[in-house]
């Protein structure tokens, strides 16, 4: 009787050298072009798998925190960048795969299923790992209502869970902070949520809870009112 094999799991994405190189060159870039305050860096602890959850405003994001955080962020990312055709999509699908980038498509079901399950693979290995709880940007810029999949995550991997807040990635403009009286973006590390009175509470309540605490943290820590439902104003 043969014994059926089970399929090999997918390696795991992890930043390659063109990470590394665009972290030390856009690092002093992003400074000059928008000194950002970074409060709380060492708030993101210095091993094991950290999850990290931000409030999403604008493209910039998914380029300020890893340039702002004090270990390698990886990111999910749109699958279409993966899959264009030619000379183009194939240095899309080599940069974004060399950053350490996780394809997402925009659906719910299996592909979403998918999408978790690489972000959990990431964090199992020990690594850092982003996410925006809200799914998209927010075009009103208030915080709006978390999805449950970095609590998924949490909860699956034992990740811990550091909040971020984003002040002015959307508003900020490219050498504003050389003008009297402009305010300057802001990154915000939280502290790490305490989850430990969650152990043994039922994993869909736990979910919940993990969610609204995440949320209460992102909104603390940016100063954004919540608006209380899903953002329904950006399909990005």
């Amino acid at each position: 009787m043969t014994v059926p094999v089970p399929p090999t799991p997918a390696p795991v994405s992890r930043p390659g050298a063109v990470y590394f190189v665009g972290r030390v060159v856009l690092r002093p870039l992003f400074w000059l072009m928008y000194r950002p305050r970074i409060v709380g860096r060492g708030n993101v602890p210095e091993h094991g798998p950290v999850l990290l959850a931000s409030n999403h405003l604008a493209a910039l994001d998914t380029v300020i925190i890893p340039t702002s955080a004090s270990r390698p962020v990886q990111f999910l990312i749109k699958a279409s960048y993966f899959t264009r055709a030619g000379m183009v999509g194939r240095f899309m699908r080599w940069f974004f795969t060399s950053i350490g980038g996780v394809p997402v498509h925009r659906a719910t079901g299996r592909d979403a299923r998918a999408a978790l399950d690489a972000g959990s693979s990431i964090l199992r290995a020990g690594s850092v790992f982003a996410v925006f709880p809200e799914g998209t940007r927010s075009r009103d810029g208030k915080l709006h209502a978390g999805h449950g999949g970095a609590a998924w995550m949490a909860r699956d991997t034992g990740a811990t869970i550091v909040p971020v807040g984003l002040i002015g990635t959307g508003t900020t403009k490219p050498l504003s902070h050389l003008l009297p009286g402009k305010p300057r973006l802001e990154v915000r590390f939280g502290e790490p949520l305490d989850l430990s009175d969650l152990d043994g509470v039922p994993d869909g309540k736990a979910r919940r809870e993990i969610t609204e605490r995440i949320m209460a943290a992102i909104a603390q820590l940016s100063g954004q009112e919540r608006s209380g439902s899903v953002n329904a104003t950006s399909r990005d």
